[in-house]
This record gives C-alpha cells, structure tokens and sequence, in this order.
C-alpha cells in the first residue's frame, strides 16, 4: 500500500458499500458507503444496537467484511497492508484500554510495538495535551489500578494522539467523562485536526456538547448510513 505515507494532502479514508451480517443471520450493517479527508471531523449518530460501533471496526479493519472495501489513498486495505494501515487509522473503543503501571508507561507502550518503532513518544506534546484536560503533571505519575473510567478514556485518548495518526475514529469517546472535561476533548480535537489536516469520526448516540465540534454529521438505522438532513 504504497499510499500509507501519503502526505495530507493526497490521503483519504474510504468505506465503499461495507458490510457485516450475523453469522448465517440479517445484515447488521449493509451498503455503508462513507469517505473522509484531511480536516474532517465527522459526527455519526443512532440508537444503540444501530451498528456504530462495528462500522467504525470495519473502518479499521479490525473485522472482517461480508461485502464491500476499505480504501486508503485510493487502494483496497487487506492482507500485508493492514498492519500498516492501522498505524495511520487508530480506533479507540468506548471501554478505554490501559495497561499495567503508569500513565506514562502507558503513553509509552505502543512504541514498543514493532509498527511504531520508527517513532518516539514526544512527552512534552503529551504533557500540553494532560493540561488542556485539566490534569495535573502527577497525573502521569498515577496508576493504572487507580484511574476512574473517565481518566482511563483521557490516557487512551491522549496515548492515541502520541501515535501521530491521520484518522482518530472515535466510539462513544466522551462516555465517562464530565461536562467541563468532553468539551476540553472536543476542543482538543478541533485544534488537532485543524493544526494537522488529520480527522476524526466519533460515534455517539447521544449529541456532542460544543458547537462547531462536528461539521459534518451522519444518521446510522437499521445498518445503514445517511446524511443527516
């Protein structure tokens, strides 16, 4: 996939027709088509059960598809390219992964992984992002065992952040958090992308609470997805 390194100008995430179905059962998700592009921040919105959170997994690649293709840059996304593919495209799920130790250890466990070895972690840049959060510099000093759900979606989020990806894609991203604190996200975010010419899509069931976050906004029922009109 030679288009992985793509700079910001040329790159685009695409979902042509993508679908998933319950193993010999209906279709949870059919004919999603959806492309996003540098600066983008994408808000896409339906009751629970719609199929959100497996759209934004085939995004990823992180499922298999029963019909349709994900595109990076124009090119198909499967087999060896995948690897690749999921260091430009990081999914952050509702329930914040965190690993054993530190908030520090875990902003620096990805670049341990062999995808992200070419990279380090700029601690400075995540230490600017903690403040914008309202956390404090012995925040990174806390325990995984001690963090409550919304300071465990701060770590994710801000350790995705540190990877440098072109696309966020968010799922329920602002569950746990406060009132004060998801709007500092969403204006993190705002500035990120703006900054960067990178995206986000964030899913949600419910609306996000600062004007101007999401400009542009799509409806997910019954497995399908629509503009918002």
């Amino acid at each position: 996939m030679s288009g992985a390194s793509a700079n910001a100008a040329t790159w685009s995430l695409e979902a042509d027709g993508i679908g998933r179905r319950a193993p010999g059962g209906p279709w949870l998700l059919q004919g999603a088509s959806l492309r996003v592009a540098p600066g983008d921040r994408v808000g896409i919105s339906g009751p629970s059960g719609a199929g959100k959170t497996l759209l934004l997994r085939a995004l990823a690649r992180l499922d298999p598809l029963d019909e349709g293709r994900v595109l990076w840059c124009g090119q198909e996304v499967r087999g060896d390219h995948i690897p690749e593919f999921r260091r430009r495209v990081v999914y952050l799920s509702q329930r914040a992964v965190v690993f054993e130790g530190s908030v520090e250890a875990n902003f620096r466990q990805p670049f341990a992984l062999a995808a992200s070895r070419r990279q380090s972690l700029d601690a400075a840049r995540a230490r600017s992002w903690l403040d914008s959060l309202g956390r404090r510099a012995d925040f990174e000093a806390k325990s995984h065992a001690h963090l409550s759900g919304g300071e465990a979606q701060i770590v994710a989020l801000v350790r995705a952040l540190s990877l440098d990806p072109s696309v966020l894609l968010l799922d329920e991203a602002a569950a746990s958090l406060d009132r004060d604190t998801a709007a500092a996200a969403e204006r993190l975010l705002v500035d990120w992308t703006t900054a960067s010419e990178r995206a986000i899509v964030w899913v949600s069931h419910a609306p996000v609470s600062s004007a101007g976050f999401i400009a542009r906004s799509l409806e997910l029922r019954d497995g399908r997805l629509e503009a918002v009109r």
